[in-house]
Formats: C-alpha cells, structure tokens, sequence
C-alpha cells in the first residue's frame, strides 16, 4: 500500500510541473497516508464500532476478548430473535451435513 501511495505521488509530482493543482493533490495524498494509512485508522474507537473480523490480531487483553465476546453472542441472540425461520433453516441444513 505505501509503495502504490508514494509511486502515485511521484507520478502526480512529475506531472505537477505543468500544473500546480497536481502538486496540491500530491501533498494532500502525503497527508492522507501520513494521517490514516500507516496507522490503520484516525482513532482506536473505530474498531470497535463494527464486528471483529476472524482470524484477526490478538486482543490486546482478556477484557477485550471477553467484551468481543458478549457482543458476537449478543448479535447471535438478536438475529435469532428477529429471524426465526432463517434460523430454524440453517439449524435443519447444518444437521443433514
């Protein structure tokens, strides 16, 4: 990803000598990456905000872990609730594998 963004930003820069808007973009690219690319997002809340994903890294504590937990198994609950029949067809196709 680093690699796309500062060859997309020599690109813009050697195409800049004709036209100074390119040069802005070129600078606003730099912030961008500097700002969000390298850290993965602009605060630690926004990981939280969505489902974890599988296979994913670590939780940085058990209280972490302990609180992705409770929420998967909160989600599970509430899909359940509000989709019975989806429910009952996925129990009865997981049980004649």
């Amino acid at each position: 990803m680093g690699t796309l963004i500062l060859s997309a930003t020599a690109v813009l820069v050697v195409m800049g000598f004709s036209n100074q808007v390119l040069w802005l973009a070129a600078v606003a690219l730099l912030y961008l990456y500097v700002r969000y690319g390298r850290t993965g997002g602009g605060s630690s809340t926004a990981s939280s905000s969505g489902p974890p994903a599988s296979g994913g890294p670590a939780p940085a504590s058990y209280r972490a872990y302990r609180d992705r937990r409770d929420q998967q198994a909160k989600w599970e609950r509430r899909y359940r609730r509000e989709r019975p029949s989806e429910t009952r067809r996925q129990a009865r196709d997981k049980g004649v594998k």
